[in-house]
């Protein structure tokens, strides 16, 4: 198990309040409309001294979960993500339920709301490629009261840059790289769109705001075609390294926002999908 990020316990925080936090940190206002996100199982009223954060929840970060002694969850990816009609231990998702439920750990997932927040994680990844002027792809109806709010993220480099200068850079931070074949390495990108996680989706979004190229987590063989058509190079990061990071970011904020409960990000979750060399 991870060294929390505070070892000393001051107090108990309701259950509630952390949800207040994370909500003003990621307003579910931002979710995109078919997710599920928020506080998905959990009395409010009940009292957190442990906190564990990871990207999803798997057998591994179950076990992690327990026998670190947490409250409280949070995984990015929501479960259950869609209705279910019944929790039994004979598929995957109903017996992480199960085992969660059953030592009181409460559930809550930023999911997509945390992807679009005005420092989630597709903001982040702006940081990283030093991007400047930076706004959504897409604005949200909250733009209202912070222009920076929505989905995705659009900005453009200092200079224009080679996609293999940008895959040299990314590679420092990033272990695992896919391109689009046919722009690989010599096309030059000077705007730059960012979807985290499934962004393939976006291929015409990011042509509609001038992208040259779009860095997202995944995408399909058809989605890679349809860019390629369209002269929009792609950069594929993986789903699991585009959002992993981000995990131990807000297990950091809140540890600053509640000193007397102790925060980790899980140390046992691995990607499912690995590179063979």
């Amino acid at each position: 198990m991870s060294t929390p990020i505070h070892s000393r316990i001051q107090d108990s925080i309701a259950l509630a309040d952390i949800v207040a936090s994370l909500e003003r940190i990621a307003p579910l206002g931002l979710a995109e409309s078919w997710d599920n996100v928020g506080l998905l199982a959990g009395d409010p009223q009940s009292k957190i001294r442990r906190v564990m954060t990871c990207l999803t929840i798997s057998p591994e970060t179950v076990q992690e979960a327990i026998s670190g002694q947490a409250q409280l969850v949070v995984a990015h990816h929501p479960l259950p993500f869609k209705p279910i009609q019944r929790i039994v231990t004979s598929n995957a998702a109903g017996q992480s339920l199960w085992e969660l439920l059953r030592q009181g750990i409460a559930i809550y997932s930023p999911h997509t709301a945390w992807d679009n927040a005005a420092q989630g994680i597709n903001a982040r990844l702006a940081e990283m490629l030093k991007l400047n002027d930076v706004h959504p792809i897409r604005e949200s109806p909250l733009t209202a009261t912070a222009k920076i709010l929505g989905v995705g993220r659009v900005g453009h480099l200092e200079a224009t840059r080679s996609i293999a200068e940008i895959v040299s850079d990314l590679r420092k931070l990033l272990p695992g790289i896919r391109a689009t074949s046919n722009q690989f390495p010599t096309h030059l990108v000077g705007r730059i769109a960012i979807v985290c996680g499934s962004g393939g989706s976006f291929v015409d979004a990011a042509r509609q705001v001038s992208a040259d190229l779009l860095l997202t987590g995944e995408a399909t063989y058809h989605q890679c075609l349809e860019a390629q058509s369209m002269g929009l190079a792609m950069l594929m990061i993986g789903h699991f390294e585009s959002e992993r990071f981000s995990m131990n970011i807000l297990a950091e904020t809140l540890a600053v926002e509640y000193p007397g409960v102790e925060f980790w990000a899980s140390i046992n979750e691995r990607d499912s999908v690995i590179a063979i060399k």
